[in-house]
């Protein structure tokens, strides 16, 4: 079985905003319009991917995919499907009751918030009573580390000192550092080394362009626990990032763990 730890279903317009303009320029693939979720699922099964965690974007400037539609989705699908919600950051106190309403009555597996999307870093004061949520409901907080693709500054994607200072005043918290942390991949895989609750998911890039770091680490026998194979679709499709995965010559524990095992572990699946 393969999980995608890392999707969007993707709204018309979360994909015709400008901060994508960059990603556009690097690749063709990227849609355009509305899509609908039988293109989704089209993708997923041309690649083997039998589960997709669905991601919701609230910005700044606007919801780009509400947890409302992200509801309907897993709804249509729950058996391929679940969500990952995303709140309001600017109202802590509102957001910490949409995220227990998404957990609790929906099913929803986890949260997201992108720091780089509101322009601040992840230790902002406005994200520890969410951080105090998501331990408190049991699921992880998912967050990107590394540049951003998007036209927004890269800076809080540091792994070190902001992962690492949330690790050490949430220890209990499992943190989801999506996109592998490049051109800061030693020390993601670093702090992943020094927390427990620290891993890995390799969204947005491909097999074929994950450092050789990251795939010594995923040999070693911690580091195959911590690192969750996704795609960032529809930015990179399934079958694009999976290609190339024999080449990686992990053994069949290592394989399983990454494809399916870790993050069926990190989001209670």
């Amino acid at each position: 079985m393969t999980i995608d730890a890392w999707a969007q279903h993707p709204t018309a317009r979360f994909l015709a905003h400008d901060m994508f303009d960059s990603l556009r320029r690097w690749t063709d693939a990227i849609p355009a319009g509305e899509i609908p979720l039988k293109s989704t699922l089209a993708a997923m099964d041309a690649a083997g991917v039998d589960h997709a965690l669905l991601s919701a974007w609230c910005a700044p400037e606007g919801v780009l995919i509400s947890n409302d539609e992200v509801a309907a989705w897993v709804a249509e699908a729950p058996d391929r499907f679940s969500g990952i919600a995303s709140v309001d950051l600017r109202r802590p106190m509102t957001a910490v009751r949409e995220l227990r309403h998404r957990v609790q009555d929906q099913g929803f597996t986890a949260l997201r918030v992108l720091p780089w999307l509101w322009e601040v870093p992840p230790t902002d004061a406005r994200f520890y009573p969410l951080y105090a949520a998501c331990v408190d409901l049991g699921i992880p907080f998912c967050t990107q580390v590394g540049h951003t693709g998007p036209l927004r500054p890269s800076e809080t994607g540091r792994p070190i000192p902001y992962i690492d200072r949330i690790a050490l005043d949430f220890p209990e918290l499992t943190i989801v550092c999506g996109h592998v942390g490049y051109p800061w991949t030693e020390e993601m895989i670093a702090v992943a080394r020094k927390h427990p609750g620290v891993v890995i998911d390799t969204s947005a890039y491909t097999t074929k362009r994950l450092p050789l770091e990251l795939i010594s680490y995923m040999k070693t026998r911690s580091g195959r626990r911590k690192v969750l194979f996704g795609t960032n679709f529809p930015m990179i499709f399934p079958e694009h990032a999976l290609a190339g995965l024999d080449d990686l010559q992990l053994d069949d524990e290592t394989r399983a763990l990454y494809l399916d095992g870790n993050a069926r572990r990190v989001f209670g699946l």
